[in-house]
């Protein structure tokens, strides 16, 4: 039995979730979310609890089981709470701003990177080296964050650039100078 995927999933109060099928819908203060899963899972609501158990020991129903669960729980906290990721520019003259088409960046280029933020996504700039992305579908938000810093990625000997807050970079040492 797979260990995250014979845990429970503990619907919050505020929460609304339906189970048609293979097809979960969470509705909560935070969105909607929608997801259909593969028919050898079985996915079963309990009151405020839901369990996801699989069909058969098949190496396909064992692989699903936990990944199955851990998205039904990613859909529930999503809706209740929300995700966020926050990024830091680092960089002299380098920053960012919100714009009504998006998020903006001035990062060393010879003109503005403009990025649409995608829809359910929400982008805030509390100063001008910090964004926060946030929204209530994790898959989403990381991959915004991602292709955020994919704009201008840490570079290794000044640190400059694009990264997540909890991110370390390790510098590498430069040149050597000539030995007189």
């Amino acid at each position: 039995m797979s260990r995250i995927g014979k845990m429970p999933i503990t619907v919050p109060a505020g929460v609304d979730v339906k189970i048609d099928g293979h097809t979960v819908t969470a509705k909560g203060p935070k969105g909607e979310l929608t997801g259909t899963f593969s028919d050898i899972i079985v996915i079963e609501q309990d009151g405020a609890v839901i369990n996801v158990t699989r069909s058969s020991d098949a190496p396909a129903a064992r692989s699903l089981h936990g990944l199955t669960r851990t998205l039904v729980d990613n859909m529930v906290q999503g809706v209740a709470t929300g995700f966020s990721k926050k990024l830091e520019v680092v960089g002299v003259g380098y920053r960012a701003q919100v714009l009504p088409e998006g998020l903006e960046l001035t990062v060393g280029y010879s003109h503005k990177v403009v990025m649409p933020a995608p829809e359910t996504i929400t982008v805030e700039c509390p100063n001008a080296n910090t964004i926060v992305i946030s929204g209530p579908d994790k898959v989403k938000v990381g991959q915004f964050a991602s292709e955020v810093r994919g704009v201008r990625p840490p570079e290794p000997y000044h640190g400059k650039g694009i990264r997540y807050s909890d991110e370390v970079i390790h510098l590498k040492e430069g040149k050597a100078g000539k030995a007189k």
